[in-house]
């Protein structure tokens, strides 16, 4: 059998096996909670499995709106289904982002208005709290450090482009076209504190002080294509990023390193508290290891632009990163070597795997 359809099948058991009556969990065996991002992400390929995982992407939303609080933030997890003590986490800017990009999916994917309107009172609250996480006053949204999907590593806060390109899908679907405009026009200026450098976005950037800047100069795949699939880059832009992965190799040995370069003890970027994570070692975990689900948000991007051979190769790699320890589906793998870290059964990379496959089958990018 081809080893991409042999991965489209293994994905599908793996979802499967992250089914639950609460939605989708982040993996089996381990992540027994449900994030916001993990299960959105997860569903957005789920869904194009027909309606097989149709009751999942549902509660999922509807355990991240149960759960919501007071002032308007969806949850970034919600730990109530172990024999751990039961908890909710918040602390993250992205969830409810995604909350708001999953109930517009839902109702797209499954043409289902009933369930729409009933979370429609959350969704409104979790777009106001989103709005007023812009403390600049200045239309872009401002996070503070280890408040997203690469939590406590690397350091970033201010504008990011992870959040930028979330927050600018947000605005398109709620119809907020002209803010949505102000914004793109604010992360492409070249000349003020834009994100853009020519050739990427980068990771973040805040405050300027003379001749001194906060920035960060590395490369954040997940943000940068993110910004491609929702139009937050141009083509001119998309094609640069395009080839800067293929020129430094962030896809290889499979798509794609979380971030590149890595970083180093004693760099700039460098903080001792990354030390108490994997990523304390360069091409470890997010420190430019490989995190397949972004490989499949990328085989997406290559799509889109119509690089429907480069996304067939890059679909079979992806494949093969899933497939090893016998169709483990690993959290990550070594940025150089490709080998698998332990942990397996990743619902986001089953859910993107099938939205790679699906869509390169369709020639059309179905997210």
């Amino acid at each position: 059998m081809n080893i991409t359809k042999e991965a489209y099948i293994k994905a599908v058991e793996v979802l499967d096996k992250c089914s639950y009556p609460e939605g989708f969990h982040a993996a089996y065996p381990g992540y027994d909670a449900v994030w916001a991002r993990d299960s959105v992400i997860t569903s957005l390929g789920a869904s194009l499995a027909r309606t097989k995982f149709k009751h999942e992407f549902k509660n999922s939303l509807l355990t991240l709106a149960n759960n919501q609080s007071e002032k308007g933030q969806i949850p970034n997890a919600i730990d109530k289904f172990s024999k751990r003590k039961h908890h909710v986490d918040f602390m993250s800017i992205d969830s409810s982002m995604w909350f708001i990009i999953g109930c517009y999916a839902y109702k797209k994917r499954y043409k289902d208005e009933e369930l729409f309107n009933r979370l429609k009172p959350h969704l409104d609250k979790a777009v106001n709290w989103t709005y007023y996480r812009d403390w600049a006053e200045d239309e872009l949204l401002e996070q503070l450090p280890t408040t997203d999907w690469q939590d406590a590593f690397p350091h970033r806060y201010g504008h990011t482009i992870n959040s930028q390109a979330l927050y600018y899908k947000v605005l398109i679907l709620i119809g907020k076209k002209d803010r949505a405009q102000s914004i793109k026009s604010k992360v492409n200026d070249k000349y003020g504190r834009g994100l853009w450098t020519g050739t990427f976005y980068l990771p973040w950037r805040w405050k300027d002080h003379g001749k001194y800047t906060e920035k960060g100069e590395w490369f954040d795949s997940l943000g940068n294509i993110l910004a491609i699939l929702f139009d937050l880059a141009d083509k001119h832009q998309a094609e640069k990023i395009l080839s800067h992965i293929k020129r430094k190799k962030i896809d290889k040995p499979y798509p794609v390193k979380a971030i590149y370069p890595p970083i180093k003890r004693g760099s700039k970027d460098w903080q001792d508290y990354f030390l108490d994570c994997e990523a304390g070692t360069p091409f470890h975990y997010l420190n430019a290891g490989i995190w397949p689900y972004v490989g499949g948000f990328y085989i997406l991007a290559l799509i889109k632009y119509k690089k429907f051979e480069e996304a067939r190769k890059q679909l079979r790699k992806l494949a093969e990163a899933n497939m090893k320890l016998k169709g483990n589906f690993s959290e990550w793998l070594h940025g150089k070597t490709g080998k698998p870290s332990v942990g397996g059964g990743q619902a986001w990379n089953a859910g993107m795997y099938l939205a790679a496959y699906e869509s390169l089958k369709k020639k059309k990018v179905l997210i």
